[in-house]
């Protein structure tokens, strides 16, 4: 089988690929579509397969998979492939590269990178100071918590790392496969941030020592002379100047060349290693012969070793009394009778041992912490001191001052870099023979070993060095000397030296790596702005992402600062390394199936542990800083989950969403919602056309609108035919309708059943929506169109028999009427009215969806009005105070008007309507029924006539109804449909009462003997009709007359008949109800209380 390396190294971020691209993620086998051809033709020639023929392409045989998976290999985007393009430039390229296997072991490929990462500028800037403020016990608290944070967080990342391949990417990869996407990316800049800050504190760790240790007289801002903040200013000013330039020089040699960064890689570690062991040494030195090593201290203030060359105030020459250089500092004179500074006359000059050795028992003294307010003296604890209080200030150039106000958490965000760094051997899981066994070995290794290093460094700095000299940060007592150098053997220097090249490798590894980090996260196109930075050059260098770093990096070089720096580095990585911790304890957890990690050692208590020490760490160390790191990642995090691409990684996120949607859909089944909590849970039911394209799209505006993007919303649709046959119209619909979803911006799901026919599948949809107890509660369906005309008799009778479905479910029904005049989701409405006609309690729907769509945008400057109809034994006066109180207690906004509706007699037109209805109806009745079904119809009509006219028509009309009757069922087909276009025709909205008389008039003359002009049949009609047509006519007259310039007009939706003789007569009513006006919602309620009165 052929070798995939190349395709993994193009696809995890080689230079051409956009995007994700990763086959290794989007399939469950590694690149199982690498085979060629050939190889495939191979794969059929032996008989034995010939039973899964069909389905080799699709599933390849088990050889050829387990052949791609022993030969899988994978270089990392780091270096490496780098340099190698490098080498090849000059002659010309092979079309394939020879493929080296990893060979790297857990010593060089994991420890010792781990341990140069480790291993930084803060154990030889800083360790010692803090030691000095902190005390012993303080500091090793602080080195406790921060070495036991990462060693918690080395033993989560050892499980992901060892949960099946991990390409190269390291603690990015791992974070963004494990939390998704959203995290991941900003997780993952998180990371990147930490990493160029970290640059950017090498780099300034780098200029302290160069300009306070081993070349002070480079300084382009002199610092001699300069008291106080002008001095701190001159210092700050200087680190700005070299750190930028250091910054471009390092960026340079990056640009030109990262195999130049690698071959010193080892000269670095070297470096640190070596000055390690001079401190040991020394150690070992003061025990068997304690170095001399003065400090000179007025009273138990310690002196700058600048201001005296003899560590007294005068001297015996020749019997002389001569005054020295620390005399003149203090005094106005050379003179013995010079007037001095008081504190200098009160108290004596001491010179004491800086170094006294591990066997003096400095250790008791330095036990507890001293810390100190910025511009405090440095004083040694057991030293009488006179000090007048009232005295005026001694000037700052003569002492050692503390040069910040140092607390205790203060110390950990410091000293917290100097624990990062254990991410570097995942980091190179690509160069490793065996990265399931080197990673957790190698860093648990090197954890082990640099918290000994650190925790016996704090130990053995507070038994071997003098307080006054511990808190020393610069050096200045002991004649300018590195603190930790003075401790060192044989020389100073070995710190000195060995530091300096120790930390401008670390920042160049800094520079190396963080521009690489970023162009990961680019290529995974999560983050649609940084899509740039994932462009470089020919060879895959990341140039755009480099630029961006040292930019950044230069921020923390305008800081000028490392103590101000450090706790900004630490913040970022504290957070990268919760996510992890996080991310190991969520797999476990949820115990998902691909959850199995080779490294056994771990627990999920393990990782909350780590994760809340990371938590706690970042509050600790400086919470104004924890609260912008947490907002910088959670701005990403919406970013990406507004704006980012759709990455599916089987992440443990999605994990979380499934358990957590169980949990909440499980406690959804012990009950009902209450009335509080009741809202429209909405199912639309949508048509598609031929093109499976929504034909209604105005009905998903409307449901945006009503729901503002709360609550259930479910789009259903049904396709005629069979599963197997139309499976992809299906997903064509589901496509279309989600799309259409998105355009709506309707936040819900899609649904589409495929059904023998469309009445099924629309009742199979209202019976099965929803899972559990998240099912939808009202349904909301079009007003079916041109619903008289025969090519859609059977669309109607499809929505009364929804109509039914949501009454016999208990579910609420809304019915939109003229749809296509309904807003969309960009217009607005500057005025008018929304009209609420209550005609009948149906648990208050009525008076909440006016409420739910005032809240968006396009109806909120629409009023409510609320209409209610008062019979004539009804006290309308009584109803409207009523109807205003209850309003209020529902705090809604509203008018109120009551409509007094009088009892009337029948009019003319409403007999004849009513009629015309009626004949209608049996007129499309007859029309589906065969010969001797029309016979057994026209037998059962004319027994009910001759029943309802004996009792109320003379003799005469009776044999006259039953044969006119008669002769109309018998007539044939086409003269059938030519009486109901003749009714179709028919005019069915007068204006007035006079009207329908007179074109019942000109009907007469025009129809002749034609049975709809028949006045005396007006007696043989169905008395419940009849009142239901008066009803119908009287209620849309007077909703015409209030409502006719309403913007929208909700009214009772009267229920269905409960036989299905009725249903043309229903659709009539409901035609009639609605009749001259605009837009109609017809409301159903489901039989439930939804608005309550109560808080």
């Amino acid at each position: 089988m052929l070798n995939n390396m190349t395709d993994c190294e193009e696809a995890e971020g080689g230079p051409n690929s956009q995007g994700d691209g990763n086959p290794k993620e989007s399939s469950p086998f590694i690149n199982s579509s690498a085979a060629s051809d050939a190889e495939k033709s191979q794969q059929y020639d032996g008989k034995n397969m010939a039973l899964f023929e069909e389905e080799m392409d699709t599933s390849p045989m088990v050889s050829s998979l387990l052949s791609s998976l022993a030969n899988y290999s994978n270089l990392p985007t780091g270096s490496k492939e780098h340099e190698e393009a490098e080498n090849n430039e000059e002659g010309a390229r092979p079309s394939k590269k020879p493929v080296k296997v990893p060979q790297l072991g857990t010593l060089m490929g994991v420890y010792l990178p781990c341990i140069q990462n480790i291993f930084g500028v803060i154990l030889f800037l800083r360790m010692t100071w803090m030691v000095g403020i902190g005390g012993v016990l303080g500091s090793f608290i602080i080195v406790f918590m921060c070495c036991s944070t990462t060693m918690l967080t080395a033993i989560s990342m050892s499980a992901i790392a060892t949960n099946g391949v991990v390409p190269a990417g390291g603690s990015y990869y791992m974070i963004s496969r494990s939390l998704g996407p959203e995290f991941g990316g900003a997780v993952g800049i998180c990371f990147y941030l930490g990493t160029t800050f970290a640059g950017a504190m090498y780099i300034l760790g780098c200029i302290e020592i160069l300009l306070i240790y081993i070349v002070p007289q480079a300084a382009i801002f002199k610092i001699e002379g300069l008291e106080g903040a002008e001095a701190e200013a001159a210092l700050l000013n200087n680190m700005r100047v070299y750190g930028t330039i250091v910054l471009s020089f390092m960026s340079l040699v990056v640009f030109v060349g990262v195999k130049y960064v690698n071959k010193l890689a080892l000269v670095f570690l070297a470096c640190v290693i070596l000055s390690i062991l001079a401190v040991y040494a020394g150690v070992i030195k003061t025990a068997l012969d304690p170095p001399v090593f003065p400090v000179c201290l007025l009273g138990n203030r310690t002196i700058l070793s600048k201001g005296y060359d003899i560590c007294a105030k005068v001297i015996e020459i020749d019997n002389d009394t001569v005054t020295t250089k620390l005399w003149r500092t203090f005094c106005d004179s050379d003179s013995i009778n010079a007037t001095c500074d008081d504190y200098f006359n009160t108290n004596n000059v001491t010179e004491i041992q800086g170094i006294p050795g591990v066997t003096s028992g400095i250790l008791a003294e330095n036990l507890f912490g001293n810390y100190l307010e910025k511009g405090m003296f440095l004083e040694k604890r057991g030293l009488a001191s006179d000090a007048d209080p009232d005295s005026p200030p001694a000037g700052s150039n003569r002492y050692v001052l503390a040069d910040i106000t140092s607390f205790f958490t203060l110390l950990v965000g410091i000293y917290f870099p100097s624990v990062t760094g254990i991410m570097a051997g995942s980091n190179r899981s690509g160069d490793l023979r065996d990265a399931q066994k080197s990673i957790p070995i190698g860093t648990i290794a090197a954890i082990t070993t640099t918290s000994i290093v650190y925790m016996s460094s704090v130990v053995l700095f507070g038994a071997c060095i003098e307080g006054v000299v511990l808190r020393d940060k610069f050096g200045e007592g002991v004649n300018g000397n590195l603190v930790i150098g003075t401790l060192a053997w044989p020389s100073p220097w070995v710190i000195v030296f060995g530091s300096f090249f120790s930390t401008c490798g670390a920042g160049l590894q800094s520079l190396t790596g963080a521009p690489r980090l970023l162009q990961a996260i680019s290529r995974d196109g999560i983050i649609p702005f940084l899509r740039v930075f994932g462009h470089g050059k020919d060879n895959g260098e990341p140039t755009w992402a480099l630029l961006l770093t040292a930019s950044i990096c230069e921020i923390g070089i305008i800081i000028a600062s490392l103590d101000a720096v450090a706790p900004i580095l630490s913040m970022f990585f504290l957070m990268c390394y919760m996510f992890v911790n996080l991310a190991c304890a969520l797999q476990t957890l949820l115990r998902t199936p691909n959850w199995r990690p080779r490294f056994k050692f771990y627990h999920w208590a393990l990782s909350f542990l780590g994760m809340s020490l990371c938590l706690s760490l970042m509050f600790i160390c400086s919470w104004y800083y924890a609260i912008v790191a947490m907002g910088i990642a959670t701005c990403i995090y919406k970013y990406i989950e507004f704006c980012g691409a759709e990455k599916e990684w089987g992440d443990g996120i999605r994990g979380i969403s499934l358990s957590a949607a169980r949990f909440a859909l499980m406690r959804l089944e012990e009950g009902p919602p209450h009335t509080k909590n009741w809202r429209p849970q909405i199912m639309v039911l949508v048509s598609v056309d031929a093109e499976q394209n929504v034909e209604q799209p105005r009905l998903l505006s409307l449901t945006n609108q009503l729901k503002a993007g709360k609550g259930l919303t479910i789009v259903g649709t049904s396709v005629q035919g069979t599963f197997l046959d139309n499976y992809v119209e299906s997903q064509r619909a589901d496509q279309s309708l989600r799309k259409l979803m998105e355009t709506e911006k309707v936040k819900g799901f899609s649904q589409v059943v495929i059904s023998s026919n469309l009445r099924d599948g629309t009742s199979h949809l209202v019976q099965v929506g929803g899972l559990g107890g998240l099912k939808h509660n009202t349904v909301m369906v079009c007003w079916p169109k041109n619903w008289k005309q025969p090519e859609y008799h059977q669309h109607f009778r499809n929505f009364i028999e929804v109509v039914r479905e949501t009454t016999v479910a208990s579910m609420a029904l809304l019915v939109p009427k003229n749809i296509h005049s309904y807003p969309s989701n960009g217009e607005r409405f500057t005025e008018g009215h929304i009209d609420v006609w209550w005609i009948v309690h149906d648990g208050g729907m009525l008076m909440l969806l006016p409420f739910l769509l005032r809240q968006h945008k396009v109806w909120r400057k629409c009023k409510m009005r609320i209409f209610t109809v008062a019979q004539m034994d009804d006290n309308s006066i009584q109803m409207k105070k009523d109807l205003i109180i209850f309003l209020y207690h529902l705090r809604i906004d509203a008018e109120v008007e009551v409509v007094e509706m009088h009892d009337s007699d029948v009019s003319a037109y409403t007999y004849e309507k009513t009629l015309v209805m009626e004949q209608r109806s049996q007129i499309l009745k007859q029309m589906h029924l065969t010969k001797n079904e029309r016979e057994r119809e026209i037998q059962s009509i004319t027994d009910s006539s001759r029943g309802s006219i004996r009792r109320k028509n003379p003799p005469g009309l009776r044999s006259q109804q039953s044969v006119e009757e008669a002769s109309v069922a018998e007539k044939p087909e086409d003269e059938v449909q030519l009486i109901h276009s003749k009714n179709a025709a028919s005019p069915t909205s007068p204006t007035s009462p006079a009207a329908p008389a007179d074109k019942g008039q000109t009907a007469n003359a025009e129809a002749g003997k034609d049975l709809f002009n028949m006045k005396p049949e007006w007696e043989n009609l169905n008395q419940t009709d009849l009142r239901r047509m008066h009803t119908a006519m009287r209620l849309n007259e007077v909703i015409t007359k209030k409502s006719k310039e309403a913007k929208l007009v909700l009214l009772n939706m009267p229920g269905p008949p409960k036989n299905r003789v009725g249903d043309e007569n229903y659709m009539e009513f409901l035609e009639v109800l609605t009749e001259g006006l605009n837009r109609v919602l017809l409301v159903r309620g489901g039989g439930r209380e939804v608005i309550t009165i109560y808080s």
